[in-house]
């Protein structure tokens, strides 16, 4: 049987004040979309969403976590936030689609980041193969619509420390 590879990613809750709310920076990978759903009253393939997730990726060879969480969250996003504090880790197994087809655990460290400036959308063009769009949305709502369970649960971590953290302005 074949082993278990590892990967190890990080990235970033990034949280912004605006109009009353609080907003988080989110992604949609190019190319990627949620898993159809099929009714069984009614036998309709709903159309398959779009994947909205945090922006994170691997950690380079003598990268810090929070280094790489930095530079993935200015790549995909196009936007410069400074840490917060970390959030936690999140941990589940998938297998490759590409390449050697292997089982995969991969941990991902996730930061609460506050934003500082840019504008979420400006990405390189070398990065659009990896990120079709990115986008504010509120941080309530990111709690539900995120694709993955995980970011989900950093999103709920995010908005726990706000609430209890209120001086946190941006």
């Amino acid at each position: 049987m074949a082993q278990t590879a590892r990967e190890f990613s990080a990235g970033g809750v990034v949280v912004r004040h605006k109009d009353g709310q609080w907003w988080v920076a989110v992604i949609r990978p190019t190319g990627r979309e949620a898993s159809k759903k099929k009714s069984a009253k009614s036998k309709i393939t709903q159309a398959a969403k779009p994947v909205l997730t945090l922006p994170k990726g691997l950690i380079d060879p003598g990268e810090k976590p929070e280094e790489t969480a930095v530079r993935e969250i200015q790549e995909e996003t196009g936007i410069d936030a400074e840490r917060v504090v970390k959030l936690g880790n999140v941990k589940y197994v998938y297998m490759r689609s590409w390449s050697d087809g292997a089982r995969v655990f991969k941990v991902v460290t996730y930061y609460l980041f506050r934003y500082i400036s840019g504008r979420i959308g400006n990405i390189k063009p070398e990065m659009r193969h990896e990120v079709e769009e990115a986008l504010w949305i509120p941080l309530q709502e990111a709690t539900q619509v995120l694709t993955y369970k995980g970011d989900r649960e950093m999103a709920r971590a995010a908005l726990e420390y706000i609430q209890k953290n209120p001086n946190l302005t941006t």
